[in-house]
């Protein structure tokens, strides 16, 4: 489901992450893909564990959870030495998970990016092994049907094929979408492009491709768009210059474009066995020969060890420099997508002192980040101003001053929740924002939650800073209080700034209970400023649409240059962006919706923080609107896409990031 999937280096717990899953503690990400997020995990003997959660949104979609099920009941079905074992699971929990063993060592890509090819001998042990799990795989009576380099883990002993995200029965019971391709291009066998069907024999396609790439360094069928791709598939363009001879004959036949012309697992698995055991018996000279085709594998595997540092439990911050207090761990009661690791202590129920007015009030700030509502500034000395408002209804400085701090466990639970989830925002603006623990405060009659803050001189950027707060506030106040304290009758978060200097002034309200999106984008339809239509939103289900595979020329060459030009503005920012390595078309993808005529850009890279990904999406929103205005003026009216949205993977889904119209190159981000 990631690039990453259970091995890898462990990430920071991101806002929202659960502090426990079951019987493991998550201590970390280690990725996250369109399916979900994989968290660290450690069991109560200390055995680490990737345990895989489904995005909260799938979980609403009874289609999504059959098939979440039926991935546990086939990786149930299937052991083998050369295969990730599951270890538990619960499809059935309000956010579904499943845990496999933790495989220490990079991804094939991982390895390829960084190393190059796989030299002969690890070839051949990796042909092998493959093709080994692949057959037994099969003889459980599944179909892996997403075999690719970022699902085959180069570990200690050997390779792992990992994910069976969207594994079905090879009798034919499967779980997805009518029409929809899955899988990965590029990896996708030709009679699944043409007709939709997948067998063993696909998998064996995508595995002729997959030893070639170890063996090469190179893509088989090339880079470019997902339909520009799909072309050279279809039509058996697969470039195997540097595959060993020996190896060769056996690719070839594997990439074969009729399914019944290439070799069963089983009888790959023997032909790469043969090759295999004279390197082993090679290997293994001075000693007794191997015994069974893993020790065969073993003993010729000769792969650098990836990074495999300690997974380390979270720990108390020294906040000398913030007037955050202490920690502790959340109770266990809030679990499953609250708050991960520690959380600001709470003191008892104390008041709250708000700061000195000053003579001048504090200008409010820019409105355009987010459904949030910006209110006006108000003085705290002048009581008119104070109450100004109130007769509508609308949070003030009165009643955030009226309101009162935590009472009872599950106030408690929401403070701790919004305290931590806050603090970890403000380690990724570059600790630009400050909490103390008496800024989560309760007004019981209005129903409304505030969070008072303050934004230092390192805040980088006013707005982007309080737009991500205001989120994360959304976020945290629908997990804990919707689904861990439903008893709860707060509906509306109310954020009010205080700066030293300045007046107090509430600046964000919104009602948490009907904006189940948390959007960033204003109520008005701006898109993030960058002038979207009023009646259209990008979402996830045109997002989907997008991912499948256009046959129309016109959209595939325009989806191809403005990838290309996408890939090569975001990879000249690298330094910027904190890049630490060369993007291509596996992390950024271009798609359309036809029914609302949109271009969507989607990146499936999760290294960049939130600033990072705005400035790459406001690259990308530039490139994407210019590429179809430029396509609109060359067609007429003949060229239908005239919106275009930016995206990229977070930690509950696809977040929309920009999106706009496109006509003339004045609608266009500069």
């Amino acid at each position: 489901m990631s690039e990453n999937g259970p091995s890898g280096r462990v990430r920071p717990a991101r806002p929202g992450d659960p502090a426990r899953i079951g019987p493991y503690r998550i201590v970390g990400r280690l990725g996250a893909g369109g399916m979900g997020t994989v968290h660290a995990g450690v069991a109560a003997d200390g055995m680490r564990v990737a345990v895989k959660v489904i995005h909260p949104e799938q979980t609403q979609d009874p289609e999504f959870r059959a098939r979440f099920r039926r991935e546990v009941e086939l990786s149930s079905r299937v052991t083998g030495p050369h295969l990730v074992p599951l270890l538990a699971a619960d499809p059935d929990a309000p956010t579904p998970w499943l845990a496999t063993a933790f495989v220490p060592g990079p991804a094939l890509n991982q390895h390829v990016a960084a190393h190059g090819p796989l030299d002969e001998g690890s070839l051949y042990a990796f042909a092998a092994a493959t093709a080994q799990a692949l057959a037994a795989i099969h003889a459980a009576g599944v179909v892996h049907r997403d075999v690719k380099p970022q699902n085959v883990l180069l570990a200690p002993a050997g390779p792992r094929v990992l994910d069976f995200g969207i594994a079905h029965a090879a009798d034919g019971t499967s779980v997805t979408r009518t029409g929809v391709t899955t899988g990965t291009p590029g990896w996708i066998s030709p009679e699944q492009y043409r007709a939709g069907t997948a067998g063993p024999a696909g998998d064996m396609f995508a595995w002729g491709a997959l030893v070639a790439y170890a063996g090469t360094g190179r893509l088989p069928f090339g880079t470019g768009a997902p339909d520009v791709v799909a072309f050279r598939v279809m039509s058996g363009e697969a470039d195997l210059a540097g595959v060993p001879a020996p190896l060769r004959a056996l690719v070839e036949k594997a990439l074969a474009q009729e399914p019944g012309d290439r070799p069963p697992a089983t009888e790959a698995a023997r032909e790469c066995a043969a090759l295999l055991a004279s390197q082993a018996t090679q290997a293994a000279s001075a000693g007794p020969p191997p015994a069974t085709a893993a020790d065969m594998v073993a003993a010729v595997w000769d792969v650098p060890a990836g990074e495999d540092p300690a997974w380390q439990l979270p720990s108390d911050r020294s906040r000398s420099k913030k007037r955050l207090v202490g920690a502790v761990v959340l109770a266990a009661g809030v679990v499953g997508g609250l708050a991960g690791g520690a959380a600001a202590l709470l003191p008892g129920d104390t008041g709250h002192a708000a700061h000195a007015s000053s003579s001048t009030p504090a200008s409010p700030p820019p409105s355009s980040a987010g459904s949030v509502r910006p209110s006006a500034s108000v003085a705290k000395g002048d009581t008119a101003a104070r109450q100004k408002g109130a007769d509508s209804g609308a949070a003030t400085v009165l009643s955030w001053e009226e309101a009162r701090a935590a009472q009872g466990a599950g106030e408690h639970d929401v403070a701790r929740a919004v305290l931590h989830d806050e603090g970890s925002v403000a380690q990724e603006l570059g600790d630009g924002a400050d909490f103390t623990p008496d800024d989560v405060r309760f007004h019981p009659s209005r129903r409304e939650v505030y969070l008072s803050y303050r934004l230092t001189s390192d805040a980088s950027g006013t707005m982007y800073a309080e737009t991500e707060i205001a989120r994360n506030m959304c976020l945290t106040m629908r997990d804990v209080v919707l689904r861990l304290h439903p008893e709860l009758t707060y509906r509306t978060y109310v954020m009010v700034r205080e700066d030293p200097g300045s007046d107090p002034q509430v600046t964000w309200a919104d009602d948490f209970v009907t904006n189940s999106a948390c959007r960033s984008a204003a109520d008005d339809g701006a898109g993030d400023g960058t002038g979207a239509s009023q009646d259209w939103q990008p979402d996830e289900d045109g997002l989907g649409q997008a991912m499948i595979p256009s046959t129309d020329g016109a959209e595939i060459r325009v989806a191809d240059g403005a990838a290309r030009k996408i890939i090569a503005a975001t990879n000249g920012m690298r330094q910027s962006l904190g890049t630490d390595r060369v993007l291509g078309n596996n992390e950024i993808k271009v798609g359309f919706d036809p029914a609302n005529s949109a271009m969507y850009v989607w990146s499936d890279y999760v290294e960049w923080n939130e600033q990072q990904v705005g400035s790459w999406a406001d690259v990308a929103a530039g490139k994407a609107c210019r590429a179809l205005v430029s396509e609109r003026q060359s067609a007429g009216s003949a060229w239908p896409y005239t919106r275009y949205a930016v995206a990229e993977i977070g930690g509950s889904g696809y977040l929309m990031i920009r999106w706009g119209t496109a006509t003339t190159p004045a609608d266009c981000p500069a």
